[in-house]
């Protein structure tokens, strides 16, 4: 009996630990199905849908973009320098762009907004994949969501959340990208420019 009750007790102090380490498993499962162009892993550890819906937000460095045009009649001048500014304005990354396996990767390495540049197929240099990239740091650990943070070496920090969906089942739900514009992205087959992760802007 008494080595039943001691069972029990592991079991119970296993299935506990399990139940609060789930998220950091969650967060090296992204980082690992992304590493290996994994898309059926991916699917179980991403809610795309809502990742999406988190980014869309973040990619618009232009606040007055989102105010209406004035039209010609109303303000000729105006309306020719809209169509000017918005012709001659950088196009910012899609948000798919931070979708791709290799974003994703790059994005768990605390590359941030420059992340974008790699959903060409670029891969993380071959010093990242030896080392496995940077340790993610807790920000938030409740028992139906957590928050994991991994900044690059000026100190920007790329925010991903995870949220409960089984006992056991984390899935990535929201990503904060560090402040600042996305950078232009780089022609096929251009190398990323810049540092990984630093702030734009």
């Amino acid at each position: 009996m008494k080595l039943i009750g001691r069972l029990i007790v592991i079991l119970v102090v296993l299935a506990a630990i399990s139940f609060f380490a789930a998220p950091g498993v969650a967060f090296f499962g992204l980082r690992s199905a992304a590493d290996s162009n994994d898309a059926a892993g991916l699917a179980r550890l991403v809610d795309y849908a809502a990742v999406r819906q988190s980014l869309r937000p973040q990619l618009d460095g232009n606040p007055a973009a989102l105010a209406p045009a004035p039209t010609f009649m109303e303000d000729p001048i105006g309306a020719v320098r809209r169509q000017i500014e918005q012709a001659a304005a950088p196009q910012a990354p899609d948000v798919e762009a931070y979708l791709s396996p290799a974003a994703l990767a790059a994005l768990t390495r605390g590359e941030g907004r420059y992340a974008s540049q790699r959903a060409s197929g670029l891969q993380p240099s071959a010093d990242a994949a030896t080392t496995g990239g940077p340790m993610p740091r807790p920000v938030y650990w409740g028992m139906n969501r957590a928050r994991m943070s991994v900044a690059d070496e000026g100190g920007s920090e790329t925010i991903f959340t995870f949220e409960r969906k089984g006992p056991f089942e984390w899935k990535l739900v929201h990503i904060g990208l560090p402040e600042g514009v996305a950078p232009v992205p780089a022609a096929e087959g251009a190398p990323v420019v810049g540092q990984s992760g630093r702030k734009a802007g």
